[in-house]
């Protein structure tokens, strides 16, 4: 529309604005000027949420039936059911505490969007806060201020928009009140608007609101996002797997030995006591308590690094990404335009030549910025000019200060202003884009001559012109003419002498080209998705070391003529997507993921929070990204920092190796104690384990040191290893055969200490107290000892015995508490054990260090070998 046209639809006024009563009844109709966030859960469904997992429904099923049968007979012993639901209660706790912790910081960071503005309201300049603004509104803009809702431009001062976080272009965007655009004209192309989180660079503006809320562009981005599922992360799916096999394994062996048990003529109630006990044995309900708390400890290490996660499996997800998709502007680069380049008819300068000195000040002068301490504002472009300037702007207009200016106009490309020297004389300075500007110009000057602007001089000078816009900088010529007197204004431009170009971009940050280089080494690639020009994204993925020479580039333009199948197929053809709209980023995340990658997507960026929500985990910036960005994202990065990323996957993949550690150790010894005490029966020998003590071994003496192995230091070669694979089991590399073979020798330990007991210890082999309370501190103990083979594939003696101190102090603990309950007569009734002799003792420990030995032995045997194998293999499975 018009401006007319658009002020009649929304009954307006641009000298009076609206009435009060015109706005009270907008704002019942439209709402408040600010976006919805998607519903959160309250606390009570955040607590009843960390009860779906299946390995906790099965325990409370346990539980349950626990409390049941020992009401049934009576006897009042709810120790296992209280035990059970207590670890379970504990472990919703956690997670609903971290929950809440995470969004508290999220809030705590939205401190970045504009407050308030300047209205016509009633005849009245007036400021309100920006969420009170209603359509129809007359907003005033100035230069540095943030755009509170869509507005239709009514008047434009030299007036551009800063809208990189909308649509990734990089450079501000000049905006005209007179231009009429198409109904499909793009948006970056709508030179008539501004848009909610956009921020005015440079100008003055007045325009209308067109629309609030959850109805302005970035409204349309955030019901996006609401729609938008984020997917299971790779640790839920795994675990929740995990879980069920186990589950459902531990049911059928628990009905195999009560089936044994009545065969056997044990009373049927005593059987399904023992069955129970062997269901919680089996499944390792410390498990997700531990699980809940190593990553807990990985969050709050990732905050001391500057990065806040929002969901504490979203910290594995991202040990285990394979794709990294990165926006550019803001994320890889500076954000902050740079003079990388000044040159001239004699070549490339170093800002140490004459030459170079008088364009850099020329250009300075020529110049709207305004400094204010160490802050240069106004227009990316002219500020990186400003900085790049050899002399502070305010020394250089003290010996030549400004009388007269043409500001600058898309139409000409040009700016052109008039400074008086000593000697009373006038220079004229003008800058702008170099073919035009040169076609100005009868004079080139070099740095020790003075040439005609022939044909060759101006070929040479064009040759040079596009060298620099071939390597995607933003060229821009200066010129300048000294005159006696001050002729008409539309003779200032001509008869110029040309000095040279100056060559900008957006640079890379420095840690962002380690940060893709340790990406490479650890096997994730890197890639680019922006919304800028597709020669400048290729130029800084170049210098980042993210495209190679087979590498290729794709625009939105040409995604949108590829089906999805297609960009499935050839997606490991492209490092860079540009000119990309939100749609188009999903669109590729996606691609990605149903080629099986995990892929992390970071960005700044209104335009980015699709994305971020659709991947396996979002990063967003914490500085510059916007407030829909950091709702969207699983992580906030507080510093900006691409390098933080980095840190993350390290961090993430020792907390995924840690985890596996703690996987591989409870299984291992809860396989022990099913084995314990199904070869008794398969043996028809006396029950070497009773219910409670099942109990006390797997929720204590495994819970500790589980959680000791969680805090186990990352090992220095975990950043030079792939990635593990979406499919890849939780038990890949061998781990599954690991845990059944130290299972079955923690389970043949036990047994053997029991028969020890039994046949040389008790009095009565048909009640083995002795050799019951032999298997039940053997179990315990081997187990403690076993958790220092979990520690690593390399040698304890190469890694340190005390390099792991809260595992020291975790078998400490579990040991004293274990001879607590054989050793301290009150408690030993509870657990029906009788206290052992030195010689006994001595037993009991000998045997309880046979897998240590063992383990190392295997270590020095077979540990090398077996680790650069599993490398090769999964090196092998990347690659195919």
């Amino acid at each position: 529309m018009s401006r007319e046209e658009c002020i009649r639809q929304l009954k307006t006024d641009p000298k009076r604005g609206l009435t009060v009563p015109q706005v009270e009844q907008r704002s019942r109709e439209y709402g408040q000027n600010e976006l919805r966030e998607g519903k959160r859960p309250g606390l009570i469904a955040k607590f009843l949420e960390q009860f779906k997992d299946f390995m906790v429904i099965i325990l409370l099923i346990a539980a349950a039936v626990s409390f049941f049968t020992s009401l049934f007979r009576h006897d009042s012993d709810y120790i296992d059911p209280i035990i059970i639901l207590l670890i379970v209660i504990v472990n919703a706790v956690i997670g609903v505490a971290q929950e809440s912790r995470a969004e508290k910081a999220i809030d705590a960071l939205k401190k970045l969007t504009s407050p308030e503005s300047v209205v016509m309201r009633d005849g009245k300049r007036v400021k309100i806060a920006s969420k009170e603004i209603v359509p129809g509104d007359i907003v005033f803009l100035t230069e540095g201020d943030f755009v509170p809702a869509d507005l239709r431009i009514l008047e434009a001062h030299n007036l551009r928009a800063e809208e990189s976080a909308l649509t990734g272009e990089s450079l501000p965007v000049e905006k005209s009140a007179e231009l009429v655009c198409g109904d499909k004209t793009p948006l970056g192309d709508r030179k008539n608007m501004l848009y909610s989180s956009s921020s005015v660079a440079a100008g003055r503006g007045v325009g209308v609101a067109v629309a609030t809320g959850m109805e302005t562009q970035v409204g349309k981005i955030a019901h996006m996002i609401h729609s938008e599922e984020a997917p299971q992360t790779p640790l839920q799916k795994r675990l929740a797997h995990t879980g069920k096999v186990l589950g459902i394994g531990a049911l059928a062996i628990c009905a195999v030995i009560f089936i044994m048990g009545l065969i056997q003529s044990v009373e049927p109630l005593d059987m399904f006591m023992i069955s129970i006990s062997l269901a919680v044995a089996a499944i390792p309900e410390g498990l997700p308590a531990v699980v809940t708390i190593v990553l807990a400890m990985g969050v709050r290490r990732m905050a001391n690094c500057r990065a806040i996660v929002r969901r504490m499996p979203a910290v594995e997800t991202l040990g285990s990404a394979s794709v990294i998709c990165s926006d550019k502007t803001g994320t890889l680069t500076q954000n902050k335009m740079t003079v990388v380049e000044v040159a001239g008819y004699d070549g490339v300068l170093t800002k140490q030549d004459t030459q170079a000195r008088r364009i850099l000040e020329l250009a300075a002068l020529c110049n709207n910025c305004t400094v204010s301490g160490d802050k240069i504002q106004g227009d990316p472009t002219e500020a990186a000019l400003l900085a790049a300037s050899p002399v502070p702007k305010d020394q250089l207009e003290r010996r030549m200060p400004r009388v007269r200016e043409i500001p600058f106009q898309s139409s000409r490309k040009m700016m052109t202003t008039v400074h008086r020297l000593d000697n009373q004389q006038y220079r004229i300075i003008t800058k702008g884009a170099p073919d035009l500007l040169m076609e100005r110009c009868t004079t080139c000057q070099g740095g020790s001559f003075t040439a005609p602007m022939d044909q060759q001089v101006r070929r040479e000078l064009q040759r040079r012109n596009e060298q620099m816009a071939s390597r995607a900088l933003r060229v821009l010529g200066v010129a300048y003419r000294d005159v006696k007197q001050l002729p008409p204004e539309d003779e200032w431009e001509k008869d110029l002498v040309f000095c040279g170009f100056i060559g900008m971009i957006d640079p890379p940050r420095p840690e962002a080209e380690r940060a893709v280089r340790l990406c490479k080494k650890a096997g994730i690639r890197a890639v680019m998705i922006t919304g800028d020009h597709v020669a400048t994204a290729i130029a800084i993925a170049g210098k980042l070391g993210m495209m190679g020479p087979e590498d290729k580039a794709l625009t939105g333009q040409q995604l949108d003529q590829m089906d999805q199948r297609d960009l499935e197929r050839n997606i490991y053809q492209y490092s860079v997507f540009a000119r990309v709209s939100p749609e188009h980023k999903v669109r590729i995340v996606k691609a990605f993921q149903k080629r099986g990658e995990i892929v992390a997507m970071t960005g700044d960026g209104v335009n980015d929070a699709p994305a971020l929500k659709a991947a396996d985990i979002g990063c967003a910036m914490g500085i510059s990204g916007t407030d829909v960005a950091k709702g969207a994202a699983d992580m906030v990065l507080t510093d900006d920092n691409f390098a933080t990323i980095v840190e993350a996957v390290r961090e993430g993949r020792g907390i995924y190796a840690n985890i596996r550690k703690t996987i591989h150790f409870l299984i291992s010894c809860n396989i022990g104690e099913i084995l314990t005490v199904f070869m008794a029966f398969l043996l028809q020998l006396p029950l070497p384990l009773l219910a409670i003590q099942l109990l006390w071994i797997n929720l204590v003496t495994d819970s500790l040191p589980a959680l000791a192995l969680g805090v186990e230091p990352i090992e220095n070669d975990v950043m030079e290893q792939p990635p593990h694979r979406q499919n890849e089991s939780i038990f890949a590399g061998g781990m599954g055969y690991n845990i059944l073979v130290e299972g079955c020798l923690i389970g043949a330990l036990a047994l053997l200490a029991y028969s020890v007991g039994r046949a040389f210890f008790d009095m009565d082999p048909s009640y083995p107290i002795i050799g019951r309370t032999m298997a039940f501190a053997t179990l315990s103990l081997s187990q403690i000892v076993h958790s220092y083979n979990m520690r690593s594939s390399h040698s304890l003696f190469r890694i340190g015995f005390l390099s792991n101190p809260q595992l020291l102090v975790a078998s400490v603990i579990c040991t004293i508490m274990q001879v607590s309950v054989i050793a301290v007569a009150p408690v030993a009734q509870i657990f029906k054990t009788a206290v052992l002799s030195g010689a006994q003792w001595v037993a009991v420990a000998l045997i309880s260090l046979v897998p240590f030995v063992v383990v190392e032995a295997e270590k020095a045997l077979l540990g090398a070998t077996s680790g650069k194998k599993e490398n090769e293999k999964r090196k092998i499975l990347r690659k195919n």
